[in-house]
Formats: C-alpha cells, sequence, structure tokens
C-alpha cells in the first residue's frame, strides 16, 4: 500500500479508515466506473478489507454496477442516491471550508450547505 501524503479534507475532518478511504476514492472518482481490484488499490485499501463491506455498499445503493468488461463487473457512485449526494455536497463543503472559500456574497461556504428554514428536517 502506498502512503497517502496528502489526505483530503474528507478524511481530515472523518478519519482514516477503510470505508472513508473507499467513500472518499469514489467522490473524488464519481464520474468513472471501476472494478474491485482497481478501487481497492487506488483507494489504498486491501481487497479483504473491501470485500468486507462492499455488499453493504451495494445493497444501500452507494454504488451501483454499471456493465460488465470480460470477467469484471464495473460499479460506480450511484449519483441518483439521496445518501450518495450528500455525502458529494459535504465533500465539497469540507474542501471548501478547508480551502476557506467564500461564496458570491463573501460568506463563507457554510451557509450553502444549511438548510433553510422552509426545509423539513
Amino acid at each position: 500500500m502506498k502512503n497517502m501524503k496528502n489526505k483530503s479534507a474528507f478524511l481530515e475532518y472523518l478519519g482514516d479508515t477503510p470505508k472513508l478511504r473507499f467513500l472518499d476514492f469514489l467522490i473524488g472518482n464519481h464520474f468513472f466506473d471501476f472494478n474491485m481490484t482497481d478501487m481497492a488499490r487506488e483507494a489504498n485499501i486491501s481487497y479483504n478489507s473491501l470485500k468486507s463491506f462492499f455488499g453493504e455498499f451495494l445493497e444501500r445503493g452507494v454504488i451501483i454496477k454499471t456493465r460488465k468488461v470480460g470477467k469484471s463487473d464495473m460499479y460506480k457512485l450511484n449519483l441518483d442516491n439521496a445518501i450518495t449526494q450528500n455525502f458529494l455536497k459535504f465533500a465539497w463543503f469540507l474542501t471548501k471550508q478547508d480551502l476557506g472559500m467564500k461564496n458570491q456574497d463573501g460568506i463563507l461556504a457554510v451557509n450553502e450547505f444549511l438548510p433553510s428554514e422552509k426545509a423539513i428536517v
């Protein structure tokens, strides 16, 4: 396993566990599909660790099977899933917060993700 020197804001805030590394990898590569071996390698986790929770991610709809290439099934982050959409928003929020980015009104990125008064919680 390679050493991860530059952790994402997502991992900096939430910790560095195999599940979070996997989720962080998927968030950073949400446009692409990968087989399980490549996902484990790129997420810097063991294949056996990935297998231990992969079914849970599939069952909850966080990832979806996209196609089959040869003998390998390909998977990607399910952008239609509400959980996944919120993880993406949260990861971007943490990144913007970490960089101190401001929106058009000059307010820190925090306000973009706070629920409005009319929102159902």
